[in-house]
């Protein structure tokens, strides 16, 4: 298998290590300036769509100002004096200015909602690109829930914020600006009496909008706890079937559904009085604004259209505020969904290539394990001072019991994790001097658990060579012993698998996987209990075409049924992460050490 390089198939190699919970870290809004910068740098790509919508809102806010204007010029000019036809006239171009203002209003919402899908389109692509470039490590200490919550549920609350807030922003600057300019120009007293009820706003909307912060942080913590709990109970739903855990696992999950709602609730209910709080400030200066300007009419001092007039624009003053107060709110949402997008990104990969990486056409074979040590955690050794050689066309088995280190060679030598001290060489050359993807390109997989995508069975054996014709897919099935089974499905290679094959049986998909290993052609190949999941009828069918596959390879071979690794030119036995004994199958039984034991264990009558 050629593609080994993604994290799913990372993640097939290894075994969970260290905090595996059902939820995610908690997400804190370290740096919200910082956050709202790096989203601007993807935003300003979109020039063009970005630039037109700016100056649908400038023309939409102009005509927005002109229409109390020309509302108080029609009462003070045509009502007041009885000039119907003026009225009928001038109506009319108040109803042109709100059909065009609407259209503008609808043209900059729609190129707003166009850069944003462009946005998160480019920012769902780099998250999930890093995805693919990060160690086992990281997906290790993360629920895998957790990490598609990221990619869904913050990105949308990133996506809602920019499409429908960004251009309400700058849309409503401009309109108190516009309309402070206006009413300033009407009747400057007035404007002063509007205004006072600023300062009240502004106090109320911060204390609020401090208070709720951290609420949304924690809703957004608690939403990827529950996704990762939700993702980990569905993939593991047999076992908990199979052992009767469903009640156990509900408790579970109504705790964490609890805490969410309890979250969510805390952060809707505190943001939700900005609007009531703002609604009674509005009216609050709108009473003011009404009782003030009756004074100034009786005295001469304001006209009934000024007024009028000042009533809309008091309305349009204190509405786009109102919307500041309720984005701010969508906002801190969405920082905080950003906020673990862009953790993500940061982190940095721990197997890299170095700078100069060699390329290579083909590996002869020969690995060497000189003074290996491993640890994934400082002070807990998982290997220790590993050494041997393989020489080119050899197959090394091996052997030992669960949790020995078998695995975490393998691993070591795929550069999902590298060596904590010595070295690994292939053909003389340190594998951390070749390209990470050459490296892996020419080493061939095949995994005990199986892993299959959506698609046809064509495309899963393809996987291992992406352009191999349709004969050498089938010629590869054949020679792994899929072909028997395959002829026999409804659609035959073009059958549709669901994600994970779990339309076949794990024999079956087993096979699928060393077919895929076969159509690789590569250089080098491991085997972790390839056969573990075949009858025995099939796998010493299997064991024919394996054999021809390992012909002039190198090939390493995890193995617990020793039976499969008789033949092995050299077989190494792991207990406690060191090498107890090496040789061939009939060196060890003489020893009569712990293979030995392990050997009659397994056929002792």
């Amino acid at each position: 298998m050629s593609k080994t390089s993604t994290p799913s198939a990372a993640n097939l190699m290894g075994r969970a290590r260290g905090p595996r919970g059902f939820g995610g870290p908690v997400v804190k809004a370290k740096d919200p300036k910082g956050t709202v910068k790096r989203i601007w740098r993807y935003m300003e790509k979109q020039k063009a769509p970005l630039i037109a919508s700016i100056l649908f809102v400038l023309i939409s806010t102009l005509l927005s100002l002109a229409a109390p204007y020309l509302i108080g010029m029609i009462i003070d000019e045509y009502i007041i004096p009885k000039d119907v036809d003026g009225t009928i006239r001038f109506l009319f171009v108040l109803g042109a200015v709100y059909i065009a203002a609407a259209l503008f209003t609808w043209l900059q919402t729609y190129m707003m909602v166009r850069v944003s899908l462009l946005t998160i389109q480019k920012l769902r692509q780099d998250l999930f690109n890093k995805f693919l470039t990060l160690s086992l490590k990281f997906f290790d200490k993360r629920s895998h829930g957790d990490l598609m919550s990221r990619v869904t549920n913050d990105l949308d609350s990133l996506n809602n914020a920019l499409s429908q807030s960004v251009i309400q922003i700058f849309s409503s600057v401009l309109m108190v600006t516009g309309v402070a300019i206006a009413m300033f120009s009407l009747n400057w007293m007035l404007a002063i009496v509007t205004l006072l009820i600023i300062p009240l706003m502004i106090y109320t909307t911060k204390k609020i909008i401090t208070y709720s912060s951290s609420n949304f942080i924690k809703r957004q913590r608690d939403l990827g706890e529950l996704n990762g709990f939700i993702e980990e109970a569905i993939s593991g739903n047999e076992v908990i079937t199979l052992f009767g855990q469903e009640e156990k696992i509900f408790t579970k999950f109504s705790g964490v559904n609890e805490r969410l709602r309890s979250s969510a609730t805390a952060a809707d209910t505190v943001s939700g009085f900005l609007g009531p709080v703002n609604n009674f400030i509005n009216n609050l200066g709108l009473a003011l604004v009404i009782a003030v300007g009756a004074v100034m009419t009786v005295q001469g001092m304001a006209t009934v259209g000024i007024i009028a007039a000042f009533v809309t624009y008091s309305r349009q003053f204190f509405r786009p505020i109102n919307q500041l107060s309720s984005l701010l709110n969508m906002f801190q949402s969405a920082i905080a969904g950003a906020e673990r997008v862009f953790e993500v990104m940061d982190e940095a990969p721990d197997v890299i290539d170095k700078k100069n990486a060699r390329t290579v056409d083909r590996f002869r074979g020969n690995v060497e394990f000189s003074h290996v040590h491993f640890h994934y955690e400082e002070g807990k050794p998982i290997l220790k001072n590993i050494n041997f050689q393989a020489k080119a066309g050899e197959t090394i088995a091996l052997v030992g019991p669960t949790g020995s280190g078998k695995t975490t060679i393998i691993n070591l030598m795929m550069r999902f994790y590298d060596v904590s001290a010595g070295k690994i060489t292939i053909d003389g050359h340190n594998i951390r001097d070749y390209k990470l993807s050459e490296l892996r390109k020419k080493i061939g997989v095949v995994l005990q658990d199986t892993f299959l995508f959506s698609g046809t069975i064509m495309e899963n054996i393809r996987y291992g060579r992406l352009d191999a014709t349709d004969e050498e897919v089938i010629a590869a099935a054949q020679l792994a012993s899929a072909h028997n089974f395959i002829k026999h499905l409804p659609k035959s290679y073009q059958t549709s698998l669901t994600s994970g094959g779990s339309n076949l049986s794990q024999g079956q998909r087993q096979l699928l996987a060393i077919a895929r290993a076969i159509l690789a052609d590569s250089d080098l190949l491991i085997l972790d209990e390839a056969t573990s999941s075949i009858d025995t009828r099939t796998e010493i069918e299997i064991q024919k075409g394996m054999s021809k596959l390992m012909e002039g390879r190198t090939s390493f071979v995890i193995a617990h049924r020793l039976k499969t690794i008789e033949n092995a030119d050299k077989i190494l036995v792991i207990q406690h992460g060191e090498i107890k004994e090496s040789g061939t199958h009939d060196e060890l039984l003489m020893k009569k050490g712990f293979y030995y034991d392990m050997y009659q264990n397994q056929f002792q009558i």
